[in-house]
């Protein structure tokens, strides 16, 4: 059948969008251990200007945020590849103007562009993805694409940490940076298709038949129009239905957790003694141990459904960010990392996995964007809370507790206000 759905149908376009992600967590991983340990040796930021410290994440989880909204709508007219390429273009800039940085101002301008990168090429990975695959697939398919591109982030640090260590943190980013970025320009034009056919035949087929791939159908919102504009969806994933506003809310709330490691682990970790090197080696630990069980997660999702393992990755995420304070030593450090990095293995790919289960395949792309939109700006208000929690309290232990509480409440939210989206485990009715 043409544009048949399924990863074995579509393996050789499945593994290319995998290497896809895979470059896109590179390009992100280079820019989070290295930078913001180095910002005031390098930059000349003080160490205890917390607030100005969060300014390189605030702009890049809000441009980020936008720029999903924008690729979601955007794929669904020009098609995801064409995406794609857009956001490697945006991404070239990024390590030069760090290496030739010489203000602060400088890498929060880059971290701009990072966030257009990310926001339209992480999207597109994950769109074409679900495109191309059967919604029984639906949370393996998501947990391979977390596993991969959060494989490449803690790669990357660990990676650039070595590569400071070498030739100096400017170079080795430089170097690093635009290799990457052109290897995934070149792979783009030459081996990724354009997956919208298969959104496409997709809904043709639940059109015809009122559901995909043989499941029982799923709990679509009701009313939407056959048409629905980009405001109209974007009111439905952010208040209208329940169901999307405890999804949008977590995933806002989650990204408090990778703010956090981001800015605040490194000074945390070398605060107490830690060298680059090792704090790099802890901060891979949370990235490694995510992507990793994501690989597990995701799948154990098409099976047992996903309102529980998102629920439990909440507070197990929020419980490893707590415990990080509550010892001491790279192996009680490394342990609370991992312990973090597992519960964000139970919640990510699986609330993105919920939200494609309730998004009908002609606003799908859409709704992954709008979704996309309230995680990814998290980013930037998360870095605000805890930048100004840290300021204030002129410790960035108080930035820990803020986001553990978070994260425990918002899970409580989840709980309430969310329910089984698995079409199979709890399928609409029919009348």
């Amino acid at each position: 059948m043409q544009h048949q759905q399924g990863i074995q149908s579509n393996l050789p376009q499945f593994l290319h969008q995998l290497l896809q992600v895979l470059l896109v967590g590179l390009t992100l991983g280079m820019m989070r251990t290295v930078v913001p340990a180095l910002a005031e040796r390098e930059f000349g930021v003080p160490r205890t200007s917390f607030l100005l410290l969060t300014t390189f994440v605030i702009a890049f989880g809000v441009v980020k945020a936008v720029m999903n909204f924008v690729a979601g709508r955007l794929s669904e007219r020009v098609g995801r590849r064409r995406v794609l390429l857009l956001g490697w273009l945006a991404a070239l800039p990024v390590p030069v103007m760090v290496a030739l940085a010489p203000s602060w101002g400088w890498v929060v301008a880059s971290t701009v562009l990072l966030g257009m990168n990310q926001g339209l090429t992480w999207s597109m990975t994950q769109t074409a993805q679900l495109d191309l695959t059967s919604p029984r697939e639906r949370g393996l398919t998501l947990g391979l694409n977390e596993f991969a591109g959060y494989a490449g982030v803690a790669l990357a640090g660990i990676a650039t940490a070595a590569l400071a260590s070498w030739l100096g943190p400017r170079q080795g980013l430089l170097l690093f940076g635009l290799a990457v970025v052109l290897v995934a320009i070149v792979l783009t034009l030459r081996w990724v298709r354009e997956t919208l056919p298969w959104a496409r035949a997709d809904a043709a087929r639940q059109a015809a038949a009122g559901h995909s791939a043989g499941l029982p159908p799923a709990r679509y919102p009701h009313p939407v129009s056959s048409e629905p504009g980009s405001w109209e969806l974007f009111a439905l994933l952010s208040w209208r239905d329940r169901r999307f506003f405890a999804l949008s809310q977590a995933g806002l709330v989650e990204k408090f957790v990778d703010a956090l490691v981001w800015v605040f682990y490194p000074i945390y970790l070398q605060q107490h003694g830690l060298s680059l090197t090792q704090s790099s080696a802890v901060i891979g630990v949370y990235g490694l141990s995510w992507g990793a069980s994501q690989l597990f997660t995701g799948r154990l999702s098409d099976h047992i459904g996903r309102h529980r393992p998102t629920v439990a990755g909440m507070w197990l995420c929020g419980a490893g960010v707590a415990l990080m304070l509550q010892g001491q030593g790279m192996t009680w450090w490394s342990l609370s990392a991992a312990l973090s990095g597992m519960g964000m293995a139970l919640l990510y790919p699986n609330l993105s996995a919920a939200v494609a289960d309730i998004s009908h395949p002609t606003w799908r792309g859409s709704a992954i964007g709008i979704y996309r939109f309230w995680r990814d700006l998290g980013y930037g208000i998360g870095a605000l809370g805890l930048g100004l929690m840290a300021q204030w309290s002129g410790d960035v232990e108080a930035a820990f507790r803020f986001v553990s509480l978070s994260m425990g409440a918002s899970g409580v939210l989840l709980w309430w206000l969310g329910e089984e989206t698995h079409p199979r485990l709890n399928p609409a009715q029919m009348t």
